[in-house]
């Protein structure tokens, strides 16, 4: 059983990872971006995820780029803290691998599918997309989901972890409701790959539960040419 942990204060806590952890260097990444992006405008409108500079634009590196880039000052410190803290905690029980492929990678998936929506919706290609806020919703969003069922401390309210990974996804439903749902697009993909990550397991049990299906589906089909032997014993004097 998962111990009881907290956010925000209220006793115990995540417990701050050291700065030289993954956790810490994305987080640190998201600051020093976010400030390049704010001081030099001509660089952060190349750091930022823009559908129509990536596709046809090639500028491919936005993808990669846009997760470490915020403009405004609470999602900078907001971003930066999930990372730090929520990320840390993630890291300490999956590892720096997994932490990277999941919060790093659902990100930049997400930019990726966001500008393959671009191509069948116009709406979408002018919009700038800063992505530290999305980072930072996959690090929340996958810690509650991880701890599941299992209890959390929301400042000092005890809640589930499924619960927890809600109230992350609330505050994007909440921006999407403010600015607009196409502002949320990649932090909506964001979710969306953060659920399948978590729940749906890592690429090698996904695999596995393939080659599982393959053999049922195999199985299934060699006992159709299979015969039910009657109950009716044929006579002994045949048998010898």
């Amino acid at each position: 059983m998962r111990p009881m942990r907290s956010f925000g204060g209220g006793g115990g806590g995540f417990g701050f990872p050291s700065v030289e952890s993954t956790a810490a260097k994305l987080a640190i990444g998201l600051v020093v971006g976010s400030v390049l992006a704010l001081a030099v405008r001509t660089l952060g409108a190349m750091l930022v995820l823009t559908p129509s500079a990536v596709f046809p634009g090639l500028m491919l590196w936005q993808p990669f780029t846009y997760g470490f880039v915020e403009l405004h000052p609470f999602g900078i410190i907001f971003g930066a803290f999930a990372l730090y803290s929520i990320g840390g905690g993630l890291e300490m029980s999956w590892g720096s691998k997994r932490l990277l492929w999941v919060v790093l990678g659902g990100t930049v998936l997400a930019g990726f599918l966001t500008v393959a929506l671009s191509l069948f919706f116009p709406l979408l290609r002018g919009v700038p997309y800063s992505g530290g806020w999305v980072m930072g919703s996959v690090a929340w969003v996958a810690y509650g989901l991880s701890i599941g069922r299992g209890q959390t401390n929301f400042w000092g309210i005890p809640i589930s972890g499924n619960v927890f990974a809600g109230i992350g996804a609330g505050f994007v439903i909440l921006n999407g409701l403010s600015a607009g749902w196409a502002t949320q697009i990649p932090e909506l993909l964001a979710l969306a790959i953060t659920f399948i990550a978590v729940r749906g397991g890592s690429p090698r049990s996904l695999m596995l539960r393939l080659q599982h299906w393959r053999l049922q589906r195999q199985l299934r089909g060699r006992s159709r040419h299979l015969r039910v032997i009657s109950e009716e014993r044929p006579d002994d004097r045949y048998l010898n």
